[in-house]
């Protein structure tokens, strides 16, 4: 009898592991190829998981409720036909690769969590010690007094994603200072006819991704990431809008931002926010972001620098609101609403005075065009 093994496939680049849900298959059962064999869930989104295999159901080797890491073996598949698929073969390691595994003493199971960033699906040395960074924090005793808190699969995803960006991407911030009065006021103004019509909330937020989508239109590469070929400039706006959820950040995707008018944004944002702390997001939309835009003023710090996102090579960050006391061209001194605004890009794909040039043009749209659409 011909026995092959069903692992746990890689759900997202910040996924680790899984907790299986229900069998939509019980041993003994036919299967065909690509047929759903057991539902999984993580803390992003619930998946099924497909039969790479036609035959028949030999083993479930886990149990429901059980979490199972990336790679472990979820089922056995007697094939009474012949293998439809297996996917495409491992590509070879490099010499370099190959003793690091070995001085580093990783197994089999490790080897299959660590996600593989090479051309050609390629695993890499900055891979393995993006990896080995994030586990030795994670391995550390604690002292007397102090305690271990186990760490959650989103939580691992984040340690990793950060750690990698911040070794791979050389980037750089720039800072200004947004004038938002007049943004407050009409928000003040507008904001009950502008919910009663569209049942969605009018936020700063939603602004702000209009005004980067706008803005973006003259200055394309900041909607773009860097590749060995050269720089891969996005067509469309894929907007990445972080939003805080328990033991950590959901970044889902509002795709085709660029094609929204601002009603349609505001309703996307509060819908996709709605669903990330409820964990019911698909995998369709947390992918396919090509800039981020993430808003820490809402806890009220007024400056950060946040990282970027892999592979996205701009991350627009808003910081609170307060009242300044400032002196306008006439010498008066007002009160005025204040906002700082940090661009964090990846310095290979623009240089400073590119992206200050993108951050001006963001400002003018967010301080004076709240006429448009």
């Amino acid at each position: 009898m011909d026995i092959r093994t069903v692992v746990l496939p890689k759900l997202g680049e910040s996924i680790l592991s899984a907790t299986v849900v229900k069998w939509l298959k019980q041993e003994g059962e036919k299967v065909l190829l690509d047929e759903p064999l057991l539902e999984v869930s993580t803390d992003k989104i619930n998946s099924e998981i497909p039969s790479p295999y036609e035959g028949t159901l030999h083993r479930q080797c886990v149990r429901v409720g059980q979490e199972v890491e990336v790679g472990a073996s979820l089922a056995e598949m007697a094939l009474g036909v012949t293998l439809s698929r297996e996917g495409p073969a491992e590509p070879p390691l490099s010499p370099s690769v190959q003793r690091l595994i070995q001085e580093s003493n990783l197994s089999s199971s490790e080897l299959a969590t660590i996600p593989h960033t090479g051309h050609g699906g390629r695993l890499t040395k900055k891979d393995i010690e993006c990896y080995l960074a994030s586990r030795t924090l994670s391995q550390l005793p604690a002292l007397a007094g102090e305690e271990i808190v186990e760490v959650s699969s989103v939580r691992k995803g984040i340690a990793e994603a950060m750690v990698r960006a911040h070794l791979d991407i050389p980037d750089a911030s720039l800072i200004t200072e947004i004038d938002v009065t007049d943004v407050v006021l009409w928000m003040q103004e507008t904001r009950g006819a502008f919910e009663a019509m569209h049942q969605a909330k009018l936020t700063v937020t939603a602004l702000a991704a209009r005004a980067l989508c706008l803005a973006l239109k003259p200055y394309p590469k900041l909607n773009a990431s860097w590749t060995d070929k050269g720089i891969q400039v996005k067509k469309h706006v894929g907007l990445g809008v972080a939003v805080a959820v328990d033991d950590g950040v959901m970044v889902p995707v509002l795709t085709k931002c660029d094609e929204l008018f601002l009603p349609d944004i505001a309703h996307r944002i509060q819908q996709l926010a709605d669903k990330a702390r409820k964990k019911t997001l698909t995998r369709d939309e947390v992918r396919g972001g090509s800039i981020t835009l993430t808003n820490f003023g809402m806890k009220g710090a007024l400056i950060g620098l946040p990282i970027l996102r892999a592979p996205e090579g701009a991350i627009v960050a808003l910081g609170a609101i307060t009242k300044q006391v400032k002196v306008m061209k006439s010498d008066q001194i007002v009160i005025r609403s204040v906002m700082y605004v940090t661009l964090t890009f990846d310095h290979r794909i623009v240089d400073g005075l590119y992206a200050s040039a993108f951050l001006g043009l963001f400002k003018k749209h967010l301080e004076q065009d709240l006429a448009l659409p």
